[in-house]
C-alpha cells in the first residue's frame, strides 16, 4: 500500500499543492511551522476521516476560505484509488471513494492504512488512560468494521445514559427509563471488551522480542489489558452502580473506564519505570503496530513519522529506521543531519517552506 500522490487546495497553510511520493523513504524538512506536519495530517485525515490534532474541521481550512479540499491517490493491491475529502466551513465534511460519495465516514475505515508517530506518542506511557484507550480505538477502527459499528453505538449509549443521569436532578420519574439504556450500554460493551481483549493478546506476542532487541535483551516487556469490569459481570455492575452514578451524574461502570498496563517482569512501567523507559516501551508498541497491521492486512501500511527522530538517541533512531525498509514512510524533519549520519537510504527529499513545497536533488 502507497500514497503515490496528494494534492490540496486552501488547507491549513496551503493555497495549492500537487505532491508526488515514492514508494520508499520520502523525507520533508524545514523550519517549525512551515507546513511539514500539515501534509502528514492532511493524509491521515484520508485513512481516519479525523485530525490527529483538531476536533474542528473548520481549523483544517485555509484561512479566510469557505472550504478546502484533499484529493490523494493511492496503489492497494495493484490498484489505484482515489480519496476525495471536501471540507466546508459551515457543513459536515464530503467524502468520496473513486468519485463515488459515501453516506457515513466509517465507510473510509479499512481502505487506506497509515500508521502515525509523533513525539506526543512516546508518551503514551505516561499519560493518562484515555490515551491508551485512543490508541486501541484508532487501530481497531482502521482494521475491523465491526468494532468500528459497536464503538459508535456504545459512545452514543453512553452520552445518551450520561444526559439522562444529569437529567434526573430536574425530572426524578425518569429513572426507569434507565433500563433502556444500561441494556444497550452492556450490549456493545461486551463486544468491544472481547475484541480489545483479543487485540491486546495480539499484539503481546508480537512486542516482546522488538522490545527485547531494543533493550539489548535486558527487558521482557508484558501487556496486560485491565478492564474496569468483566464481561460476563457488566450488566450487572452498571445496574448495580445505578446510584452511584445518579449522584456523580456520569457513568462508572464500561469499557470507557479501561488501561492498558505494561510490565518489565514485575514492575509496572508507568508507574516506576524510567522516562527512558517509557519511551522505548511506546517505540516497541509502535513497531509492533506496524508488524500486526502488515499480519491482518497482508499488506504495508503508509507509516507517517513526524519530527519523531530528534527525540531519540542515535540507538533508538538506527533501530526505528532498520525496520521499515519494507513500507513507504513520510517524515518529517528540521534537518538531515539523522539520515547522512546513519548513512540511510532517502529516495525522495522534499524542503518545505511557508506552505511551499520544493523536491531537491537526493545525493
Amino acid at each position: 500500500m502507497i500514497v503515490k500522490k496528494i494534492e490540496l487546495s486552501n488547507f491549513r497553510n496551503y493555497n495549492s499543492l500537487d505532491l508526488a511520493f515514492d514508494a520508499k523513504t520520502n523525507i520533508l524538512y524545514g523550519d517549525n511551522a512551515q507546513g511539514k506536519t500539515n501534509i502528514l495530517e492532511a493524509i491521515y485525515i484520508c485513512s481516519t476521516t479525523k485530525s490527529h490534532r483538531s476536533s474542528k474541521d473548520v481549523e483544517l481550512i485555509r484561512l479566510n476560505e469557505e472550504e478546502g479540499h484533499i484529493k490523494i491517490y493511492i496503489e492497494k493491491n495493484n490498484r489505484e484509488h482515489r480519496i476525495d475529502i471536501h471540507l466546508r466551513r459551515n457543513k459536515s465534511k464530503g467524502i468520496a471513494i473513486d468519485g463515488i460519495p459515501i453516506k457515513k465516514a466509517s465507510e473510509l475505515f479499512g481502505i487506506f492504512n497509515v500508521i502515525f508517530f509523533s513525539p506526543e506518542d512516546l508518551n503514551l506511557i505516561k499519560n493518562g488512560p484515555s490515551e491508551r484507550r485512543r490508541f486501541i480505538d484508532i487501530e481497531l477502527c482502521q482494521l475491523d468494521k465491526i468494532y468500528v459499528y459497536n464503538l459508535m453505538n456504545y459512545n452514543k449509549v453512553l452520552s445518551q445514559r450520561n444526559k439522562l443521569l444529569k437529567d434526573l436532578y430536574f425530572k426524578p420519574d425518569l429513572k426507569e427509563t434507565l433500563e433502556v439504556w444500561d441494556l444497550q450500554l452492556a450490549e456493545y460493551g461486551k463486544k468491544i471488551i472481547e475484541r480489545r481483549e483479543r487485540f491486546i493478546k495480539d499484539i503481546s506476542n508480537i512486542i516482546r522480542p522488538i522490545h527485547e532487541k531494543l533493550t539489548n535483551g535486558k527487558e521482557q516487556i508484558e501487556i496486560y489489558y485491565q478492564k474496569n469490569c468483566e464481561v460476563e459481570e457488566l450488566y450487572q455492575k452498571i445496574v448495580d452502580n445505578r446510584e452511584k452514578d445518579i449522584k456523580y451524574k456520569t457513568t462508572s461502570v464500561g469499557p470507557h473506564r479501561d488501561d492498558i498496563l505494561f510490565f518489565n517482569q514485575d514492575m509496572n512501567i508507568r508507574t516506576y519505570g524510567s522516562q527512558g523507559q517509557k519511551r522505548t516501551v511506546a517505540l516497541s508498541l509502535k513497531l509492533a503496530e506496524i508488524e500486526l497491521v502488515k499480519e491482518l492486512i497482508h499488506d504495508t501500511p503508509v507509516l507517517l513519522l513526524d519530527d519523531v527522530l530528534s527525540e531519540l538517541d542515535s540507538g533508538r533512531q538506527n533501530h526505528l529506521l532498520q525496520s521499515f525498509n519494507e513500507t513507504q514512510t513520510i517524515i518529517t524533519c528540521t534537518g538531515l543531519d539523522e539520515f547522512v549520519e546513519n548513512q540511510f537510504k532517502i529516495n525522495k527529499v522534499f524542503q518545505v517552506t511557508e506552505g511551499n513545497v520544493q523536491e531537491k536533488t537526493v545525493h
